[in-house]
């Protein structure tokens, strides 16, 4: 029993340290220029593969920001290694991805500019699906405010970070879904990815209360623990989120990539709200928010907004 005690306890720890790496941008800084502008992009290695990200529009905050971020990196990545060690010692080895998880990563990276599009209309982005492929890919557009960019920005790094193999055998909980929030409102809050201490407005009557970071992770672990099936688990998941607005801004862009996390990481496919869908989830949201809702909702979401592969 005190060997598996350890063994969890490392494993607890070696998640909550990838967890924070995989949060960040790092890696060696290429400067490319266009139209007289800089931008910025990262070249770093991933299970041995090399990759280049875009990362913003030049500024001496984010170069700073990203330097100051690989030495963090290097800190994290030396941790890892000395609690792999540890396993090793204890004769622990690591869970080989399912290939089903793995033809769903690849699913989900196959339309992820899709993906990131719907989300951003749900936000109300001001974009089109060729300015979201520009943006993802590091190119130019016209026509879209700094702040919708990078709301853009944001929701590929947070995608990016939930489709690694490292993170999606990871547990589906409480860190995992604020360190989503942290990067999808990267830049916005300084308060990214903490539970929020102030009150929030939402659309009709309803209005929620102060969320409690004990309670959440009970609620959480309860869903988790249902004897569901993983789609209306997943689905279980999105609602709670968006309906406890966990933290300060983002909620319904965390909640969506959150559940998907835990729907990926069983090889069962993505949820994602079409466009032309928009308008009648946000009337049922509202509905599900004051407690109107009879099953409606969830109904809804399994209809129309689960993509099975």
């Amino acid at each position: 029993m005190e060997k598996e005690f350890e063994i969890m306890n490392l494993l607890n720890q070696k998640q909550e340290l990838t967890l924070k790496l995989n949060s960040l941008v790092y890696g060696s800084i290429e400067i490319r220029e266009n139209d007289n502008k800089k931008y910025i992009y990262v070249h770093y290695r991933e299970d041995g593969v090399p990759i280049t990200k875009y990362v913003g529009e030049f500024s001496e905050e984010l170069y700073n920001l990203i330097l100051k971020n690989s030495e963090v990196a290097k800190t994290l990545k030396k941790e890892i290694k000395t609690i792999e060690k540890q396993l090793k010692s204890l004769n622990y080895t690591d869970q080989e991805i399912d290939s089903k998880v793995l033809l769903n990563i690849d699913f989900a990276k196959r339309h992820l500019v899709d993906t990131i599009y719907k989300q951003a209309i749900l936000e109300g982005v001001a974009t089109t699906f060729m300015d979201t492929e520009n943006i993802i890919e590091g190119g130019k557009v016209n026509n879209m405010t700094s702040t919708d960019i990078m709301k853009i920005v944001n929701l590929k790094h947070a995608w990016e970070f939930i489709l690694s193999p490292t993170i999606l055998l990871s547990k589906t909980d409480f860190t995992l879904l604020c360190q989503i929030n942290k990067l999808v409102e990267e830049g916005f809050y300084y308060t990214a990815g903490k539970v929020r201490s102030t009150p929030v407005s939402i659309g009709g009557t309803w209005q929620p209360d102060l969320p409690i970071e004990s309670i959440i992770k009970e609620e959480l672990s309860d869903i988790i623990n249902k004897k569901i099936n993983d789609v209306d688990k997943s689905i279980e998941l999105l609602l709670y989120v968006m309906k406890k607005q966990v933290f300060l801004d983002g909620n319904k862009r965390t909640s969506v990539i959150f559940a998907n996390q835990y729907l990926i990481s069983k090889g069962k496919g993505i949820i994602v709200i079409p466009v032309e869908a928009t308008e009648e989830f946000k009337k049922l949201l509202i509905n599900y928010y004051e407690g109107k809702d009879k099953g409606e909702i969830k109904k809804f979401l399994k209809e129309n907004c689960y993509i099975e592969i």
